[in-house]
């Protein structure tokens, strides 16, 4: 493990890896790392400061905490720190005693699947006093605990870092009272704090998600997916409540994920005269055919006025001046309970491991740190910037500076509240654009494709264009199988897995001709490729095909939707998410039963292609011990150690296995061939079961994630579009040859960015239909020390620390007008 050796070597331990193939130094905890469960209570503490040694946990409870816990306990442990649990959180930590207990390998088995916190969680008033948090203080200079690793909202995060501003006084006042020696005082000279942040509202600023957010919206799209069939049967309207009292996020996603009608959030009130609006648009959706309507309300909604605005409210306004059959339903505390979904497991864990190698390498000036999320990177920020900002969100709506409110959100945020504006509050123009645009779904069926569909035919008609819907992939286009689509055509897609137009794996190469015909006779003048490889491929065709046929130059994107996330030029793929949730809840299930029938291994075959995406995604959501996949080369001998690993887990108190395999990870070590093998080395100390998975892993409901995905993908899609004509319209026609005509849109690192399919080709490995580079790899070896192997991690690309203010403060005008007179006056 390579991990970078600290500068103050009388605080940390260098050591070498138990691993005989890594000769390095490791950077050790000489001490404890502590794991506790806190609660989220508001805080007044002065600025910010930190330094980490050892680690300790505090959180709320919120599914995926106990990913973040497991994590966090076994990378310490594998780092050769002593780690210890917190139960009850500050609460645990002020009382001590047997709150306070040294946590192992085992002790965090078969966690990934539960929700809530295992260590408990509970209010502590007792801490928010000093002489609380000098017990405290005492409990953790008494075990030799110096780093101390946070789970909770900005309340628990900001005491823990008043806690740590404290430490030194605090230390003062122990010395003094008797209760430590000057040596214990000098060995625990200062305290480290890293946080990660959870809470199901999202509402901390400066992280794009933050643990518990993601399946707290799995709850809400549950109960809206089953709302949706009742209300569509007696045609009724449907207000559902959901939790925010501050933020609007989780009303926000569920919006956009379920393609409701209204949404009512903290950050910006509705406009005066609302009423009417919302009375107008539900008679006019009804007008146009709907069944039902649908209305979601974030628990803190107000209006302009500061009066909130409740679900009741909304009921008797709509049953008074539509006469419609209208119901109410509050959520509450479903949101925040239930099993974890594969990406909150996956954050969790990912920012555990991260929150240890940020103690590991702060200092004494080391500032306090949050570990959280931007795009798909681990990013590290200053701890009270970003209860600073998120505070500022707050002020900005006292101050009725409801854009900046939206602002300090984040661009996630802001970038959400653009796209439901645009699908839900704007109507199509009454002029036309005269611009054909064609839509075709192409490759295998997968979840979030009919909610690109939808996006991108409204946001075309808002453009005023005419959508066109293609039928049956490339072979569809070829033979004129197309339709114009409309508004109302796309009502209800969002929530519908598979592909509604109907899709095929043809590639467009042998019907060119007819297909340059077609694109003639439609008068098609853009083209929204909707698709796995299949989908790049066929792109790449029709590109390589203009020098022939002049009818294909016209602009093209691709948006890659495909459960293998394979496709070159993005991150990540629509569908990927629905799949990987597929395979964790399977990989659960499977779990529990060799837990109850011990001594048992599972080898399970994922989908995939030559990609190893899910195999590993669900390899770390479900803590399997070993995921073979094609990118990451394996041989008998590899195989070999995972069997003799799995001989020796099964003396310990968890004795049960899960290995995963990718679908084509190698031609010769079957799916069949690794329980063969697995069966006759393990004769006597376990016994093997398979489960090809199938096709199972391309249905299903969508889930939150891939609707929005979807959904921000496809109305970015025909917006780039949309400008892209206007570039190539010359001399009375569109006239598209140039390469950057037609893209791939794709998520890379952090944004949503437009790469030329021809850029694309020396990136792609064609023979195995994948990207050269992906990624996700990285992740691999969090896996494995996550499943007890002695491997080095590679830590040389670890998150840097970086600023929130400079990128998120937004200052009314009046102050910016000031600010620029004093820089001025300085510069001068």
């Amino acid at each position: 493990m390579c991990w970078r050796k600290h500068r103050t070597p009388g605080d940390l331990v260098s050591q070498t890896l138990p691993n005989p193939d890594y000769a390095g130094p490791i950077v050790r905890c000489p001490m404890g790392l502590l794991v506790a469960a806190g609660c989220n209570r508001a805080w007044h503490c002065d600025a910010p400061s930190v330094s980490p040694e050892n680690p300790m946990f505090v959180c709320l409870c919120l599914s995926g905490m106990n990913a973040a816990v497991r994590a966090t306990v076994r990378v310490g442990l594998y780092t050769g720190a002593k780690v210890y649990f917190v139960h009850e959180g500050y609460q645990g930590l002020v009382d001590g005693g047997d709150n306070i207990k040294l946590a192992t390998w085992e002790s965090v088995s078969m966690m990934l699947q539960l929700g809530g916190t295992v260590i408990g969680s509970a209010r502590c008033m007792d801490f928010r006093a000093r002489e609380g948090r000098m017990k405290a203080a005492l409990n953790l200079v008494k075990l030799g605990i110096t780093n101390l690793c946070v789970i909770g909202g900005d309340g628990s995060l900001t005491g823990a870092n008043q806690f740590r501003t404290e430490w030194s006084t605090l230390l003062v006042d122990l010395v003094k009272a008797g209760k430590i020696s000057n040596d214990e005082a000098k060995t625990s000279s200062h305290l480290n704090i890293v946080g990660m942040v959870g809470s199901i509202d999202n509402d901390f600023c400066g992280t794009d998600m933050t643990i518990g957010t993601d399946s707290a919206l799995h709850r809400i799209i549950e109960v809206v997916d089953a709302i949706t069939t009742t209300a569509q049967s007696h045609q009724r309207t449907f207000i559902l409540e959901v939790m925010g009292r501050h933020c609007g996020y989780l009303a926000l996603v569920t919006a956009l994920a379920c393609g409701a009608d209204w949404v009512f959030i903290p950050e910006m009130p509705p406009d005066e005269g609302w009423e009417g609006h919302l009375c107008r648009r539900l008679a006019d959706q009804r007008a146009r055919g709907c069944r039902l309507n649908v209305i979601i309300v974030a628990e803190g909604a107000m209006g302009r006025d500061g009066k909130p605005i409740g679900s009741e409210d909304i009921k008797k306004l709509v049953e008074k001046n539509l006469g419609f059959d209208t119901r109410t339903t509050v959520l509450g505390h479903v949101q925040r309970g239930g099993t974890p979904s594969a990406f909150d497991r996956i954050l969790g864990s990912r920012m555990g491991v991260e929150a240890v190698m940020a103690l590991l390498e702060a200092t004494p000036e080391t500032p306090a740190c949050v570990v959280s999320l931007s795009g798909n990177q681990a990013v590290r920020l200053p701890l009270m910037e970003c209860v600073q900002v998120t505070k500022d969100v707050t002020t900005a709506m006292a101050e009725n500076r409801w854009e900046d409110a939206i602002k300090l959100r984040g661009k996630s945020f802001e970038n959400n509240w653009n796209t439901y504006k645009m699908l839900a509050h704007i109507n199509p123009p009454d002029t036309k654009s005269n611009i054909n645009v064609a839509i075709v779904n192409v490759g295998a069926p997968c979840a979030g494709m009919n909610a690109a569909v939808r996006s991108a035919v409204r946001i075309g008609i808002i453009q005023g264009h005419n959508m066109l819907a293609v039928h049956d992939g490339f072979e569809g286009l070829a033979h004129g199988n197309i339709e114009p689509i409309t508004w109302t055509g796309v009502s209800g897609w969002t929530g519908k897995g598979g592909s509604e137009l109907g899709t095929k794996r043809v590639l467009p190469s042998k019907f060119i001709e007819e297909i340059s015909l077609t694109i003639a006779k439609f008068n098609i003048h853009s083209l929204v490729i909707i698709g796995g490889f299949e989908a790049f491929m066929g792109g790449l065709e029709l590109v390589t095909a203009r020098e022939k046929y002049e009818e294909l130059c016209i602009p093209m994107v691709v948006i890659p939707a495909t459960v293998s996330n394979n496709v070159p030029g993005s991150d990540f793929s629509i569908g990927a998410d629905t799949a990987l949730n597929t395979i964790t809840s399977t990989c659960d299930r499977i779990k529990q039963s060799a837990a109850g029938t011990k001594r048992r291994v599972f080898i399970i075959e994922t989908m995939g292609g030559y990609c190893g995406y899910l195999a590993t995604m669900a390899g770390l959501a479900a803590g399997a011990d070993a995921a073979y996949i094609y990118e990451d080369k394996f041989g008998i001998r590899d195989l070999e150690m995972n069997v003799e690993h799995l001989v020796q887990k099964m003396k310990t108190d968890v004795k049960r296995g899960l290995i995963l395999r990718n679908e084509k990870c190698n031609a010769n070590y079957t799916t069949d061939f690794i329980f063969a093998l697995y069966s006759e080395e393990g004769k006597g100390v376990f016994d093997c079961r398979k489960n090809i998975l199938g096709h199972m892993q391309q249905g299903g409901t969508p889930t939150p994630f891939d609707r929005n995905f979807g959904t921000k993908m496809g109305s970015k899609a025909v917006l780039w579009l949309t400008e892209k004509l206007k570039e190539v319209y010359r001399h009375g026609r569109i006239f598209a040859n140039t390469p950057d005509s037609a893209c791939v849109l794709g998520m890379r690192k952090r944004a949503l960015t437009f790469q030329p399919l021809a850029e694309l080709n020396e990136q792609t490995d064609f023979e195995h239909r994948i990207p050269k580079t992906s990624w996700w790899l990285k992740l691999r070896p969090i896996m494995k020390i996550l499943a007890k192997y002695n491997i080095s991690l590679d830590t040389s690309e670890h998150a840097h620390m970086e600023h929130v203010i400079k990128k998120r403060v937004s200052m009314p005008a009046p102050l910016m007008k000031k600010h620029k007179e004093e820089v001025e006056e300085e510069e001068e």
